[in-house]
């Protein structure tokens, strides 16, 4: 940790800070790294009774599809870290109320604008994306879009089943298609810079992992750490296709299946963004998979 970041946050004013979506993966890390002192945290959360979240933490009753129940969620609220997981018609009316209480907001995006040809795929989640940084950049809010890049928790979701499973072999599409993996831990690190500092107005931060990692190294890095000797049987895109809409959206899918696609034969963009914003070097994709080693089934 950085001293001089931590006493400086210690001599500022009390921040108050919103977390929508402190359920999430990355949202629980945004409040488990926030500073003890000098911040007070409140998190929305539709079923306070069910989110889970830590005691210290003021968890609220709100909606964003039901923006008047948002005013209380805001009161006294200085900054907001959104992650938006609501539909389309919703986006408008709920940003005119945070616009309303809050002077900052961290809004956790995607690489929208990265030319490299991975994060390029048209699909939904994207076209939504850039419809909620439209209406920030006019809401009058002081604000940072974080554009983190494939998440390493990916892999809970992708490989675990067939690991813990007891498979030696994971059936998989692409396996030679690069990505810079991300830790959780990472992203929420640089959010809470940007919520509880000065000088991230404007910022878009695009956000990786220190290398860049074929889908068949990933696997074999999990293998490695769990002690296991882990093969990819590599499938093909109508057959992966039929497979991962068990775990996933269609267009979700096709999104994935044309980015790694597009993504074979070049590195995967990585980013030195973590060690500027933060000072240390993001976390690598070994350091993701001892970290969760037990959730493989170890």
């Amino acid at each position: 940790l950085d001293f001089n970041w931590i006493l400086s946050v210690k001599m500022s004013s009390m921040i108050r800070i919103l977390i929508i979506g402190a359920t999430g993966r990355v949202g629980r890390q945004v409040l488990s790294q926030l500073p003890a002192t000098d911040v007070q945290v409140r998190a929305l959360a539709r079923n306070p009774q069910t989110a889970g979240l830590p005691s210290h933490v003021d968890v609220v009753r709100g909606d964003l599809t039901l923006p008047e129940t948002l005013d209380g969620c805001l009161d006294g609220i200085d900054a907001v870290f959104l992650v938006w997981t609501a539909p389309r018609a919703a986006v408008a009316p709920a940003l005119e109320r945070i616009a309303k209480h809050a002077r900052r907001i961290v809004f956790l995006s995607a690489p929208l604008k990265t030319a490299h040809p991975f994060f390029q795929q048209p699909n939904a989640v994207r076209a939504l994306g850039a419809q909620v940084e439209r209406l920030i950049e006019t809401s009058g809010l002081e604000w940072t879009f974080l554009r983190p890049g494939m998440f390493a928790a990916n892999a809970l979701t992708w490989w675990a089943p067939q690991i813990r499973a007891g498979k030696d072999v994971v059936r998989w599409p692409h396996v030679a298609a690069p990505t810079a993996p991300i830790h959780e831990r990472d992203i929420a690190a640089v959010a809470v810079r940007a919520l509880c500092e000065d000088g991230h107005a404007g910022a878009e931060y695009v956000l990786t992992g220190p290398e860049s990692m074929s889908q068949f190294e990933q696997v074999h890095t999990i293998g490695r750490v769990i002690g296991r000797s882990l093969r990819m049987e590599e499938i093909s895109p109508d057959e992966a296709r039929r497979e991962l809409l068990a775990l996933m959206p269609a267009f979700v899918v096709n999104m994935l299946l044309d980015a790694w696609a597009a993504a074979i034969g070049q590195p995967a963009l990585v980013t030195s963004t973590v060690r500027e914003i933060t000072g240390t070097p993001a976390r690598t994709f070994l350091e993701w998979a001892t970290g969760h080693a037990a959730e493989f089934g170890v």
